[in-house]
C-alpha cells in the first residue's frame, strides 16, 4: 500500500505590496500553524520517502518549518512546475515517482492541491470528505492510501481518505 500526503502551504503574508505572489513569505499565523502541523505529523508518524515542494517562498518556508517532524531518510525536490499547478499537472508528477517509493508528500497551492485531493479520493469517511470539499484552508493536510503497486496506476477515485487535518483542529 502506498501513502500520498497533500499539504497546502501555511498562511502567507500580504504585508509587502511590492512582493510578487511567488515571493510571499509566511505570516506570523502561518509560522504558528507550522508548529501545530509538526505535532500532527509526529502523531501520524508520517514518514514520506519523497517530498515534492513548489518553489514558491511560502511552500519552501512551510517545508523548512515542518522538516524536523519528517524522519530521515527522505529525498526533497523543489519544483517550479508545482507553483500554482492544477490537479492534472500534479497528478502527472506524482505518477512519475519512483516505483520503490512507498510514500510521498506534495506541498502546493490551492486550488490545485484541493482539486487533486478531490480527484483522487474514492472512499473514506463521508463527513471528512465533505469537510475537505467545503474548505481546504492554508496548512491543511490530507493523508491518502493507495492499493496499487505503481504510482503510474494512480487514477481518479483510486485512493482512500485516511485523514484530513486543518490547523484549527489543533485549537478546537
Amino acid at each position: 500500500m502506498k501513502r500520498l500526503y497533500l499539504l497546502r502551504h501555511a498562511k502567507s503574508s500580504w504585508a509587502d505590496a511590492e512582493s510578487s505572489d511567488f515571493d510571499r513569505p509566511l505570516s506570523a499565523r502561518g509560522r504558528e500553524a507550522c508548529a501545530a502541523l509538526r505535532a500532527e505529523l509526529r502523531r501520524l508518524e508520517m514518514a514520506p520517502e519523497r517530498v515534492l515542494c513548489s518553489a514558491a517562498r511560502r511552500t519552501r518556508e512551510t517545508l523548512e518549518r515542518i522538516a524536523p517532524a519528517l524522519p530521515a531518510p527522505h529525498t526533497t525536490t523543489i519544483e517550479r512546475a508545482l507553483y500554482l499547478a492544477g490537479a492534472e499537472k500534479m497528478l502527472e508528477r506524482v505518477r512519475r515517482l519512483e516505483e520503490d517509493c512507498a510514500s510521498a508528500l506534495v506541498i502546493g497551492h490551492n486550488p490545485g492541491i484541493q482539486a487533486l485531493a478531490g480527484l483522487l479520493i474514492g472512499s473514506g469517511p463521508r463527513r471528512e470528505i465533505e469537510r475537505l470539499q467545503a474548505k481546504f484552508p492554508t496548512g491543511a493536510l490530507v493523508a491518502l492510501s493507495f492499493e496499487g503497486g505503481s504510482w503510474r496506476a494512480l487514477t481518479p477515485e483510486s485512493c482512500a481518505l485516511v485523514s484530513f487535518w486543518c490547523p484549527r483542529d489543533a485549537r478546537d
